[in-house]
């Protein structure tokens, strides 16, 4: 196991951060970690890295206790955290030189900064100071640092903010490739990038684990396996009955006198051939027909509102 959280508890003066949070990651998960602002996101991830201790509860990391190994933790973990602190009057190989001394990478340092520049995709940068960059190339460089000793565990809070469309997506491609050997937490707030990125989402709220399972089987837990189908046809139908005899569905609901919302039970058969059928028998056409399917941010949303 990658990552071994048990029962973590936080609490600051009279505010329970984290509240009995426990979870397991394997190795090779992307894991995006989901939550409202003041959810817990950025403590778990402190707890993790060693930045701050938990107020009870046991976190191990490549079987390293964070208390009493955390030496040995840190050495495990690349961390990339929300506001990437960097020494903008450095150059960016400086800084990465740096970086691999506090790691005491030793003989190995000009071959790993050489290859972490490649991985990253900053070769036409490492020449420049860090405060001349943009704010993709300084995200990469931020991914560079927390590279640099090859962790087996990578932490990322918010990669992606404030980067523009063409940014995020290069920053995403490399957190998917980075992925394939390690192990990945992310918490970010686009819920397209977990979609994309991910495998697994943990979603937290109020300091509490709401929803953890692989992403796709969010969908299915929160629809309760049933789906949303709107349908308008060229005519009004006037026995609305006939329609709702059709194998599946659970209820209709009447949007105009040609359009209806379709709520049926999710099948192996697709239900909406069946309604075409219906319509032909009827003397009808379908002008449309547009399944309403589930995505991550109805599903945080329905979570997270309480």
């Amino acid at each position: 196991m990658s990552i071994k959280v048990k029962n973590i508890t936080k609490i600051y003066g009279e505010q329970k951060a984290l509240n009995n949070v426990s979870f397991e990651i394997k190795p090779g998960e992307i894991v995006g970690l989901l939550g409202p602002n003041g959810a817990g996101k950025t403590t778990m991830m402190k707890i993790i890295t060693c930045f701050i201790p938990p107020t009870s509860g046991e976190v191990f990391v490549k079987g390293f206790d964070i208390f009493d190994q955390s030496i040995e933790v840190k050495r495990r973990i690349g961390y990339l955290p929300e506001n990437n602190p960097l020494y903008t009057d450095m150059y960016v190989k400086e800084y990465l030189k740096f970086i691999a001394g506090i790691h005491k990478l030793g003989k190995n340092t000009k071959n790993r900064i050489k290859e972490i520049i490649d991985v990253t995709g900053i070769e036409i940068e490492q020449n420049k100071k860090i405060g001349a960059l943009s704010k993709g190339y300084k995200q990469r460089v931020g991914l560079a640092q927390a590279l640099i000793h090859n962790p087996e565990v990578l932490i990322l809070d918010e990669p992606t903010s404030g980067l523009d469309p063409n940014q995020l997506v290069e920053i995403r491609n490399l957190i998917k490739l980075i992925g394939k050997e390690k192990t990945v937490i992310l918490s970010t707030h686009i819920m397209q990038e977990v979609e994309a990125v991910c495998n697994r989402t943990i979603i937290i709220n109020k300091g509490e684990i709401v929803a953890d399972d692989k992403t796709e089987n969010l969908y299915n837990t929160i629809s309760n396996n049933k789906e949303i189908i709107k349908v308008e046809f060229d005519k009004s139908l006037k026995k609305d009955f006939l329609l709702k005899n059709i194998h599946g569905i659970i209820k209709l609901q009447k949007i105009s006198d040609k359009i209806w919302q379709i709520e049926a039970k999710k099948d192996k058969q697709d239900i909406r051939s069946d309604i075409f059928k219906f319509a032909v028998d009827n003397n009808l056409t379908v002008l449309s027909m547009n399944k309403q399917e589930e995505n991550l941010e109805k599903i945080f949303q329905k979570l997270t509102n309480t």
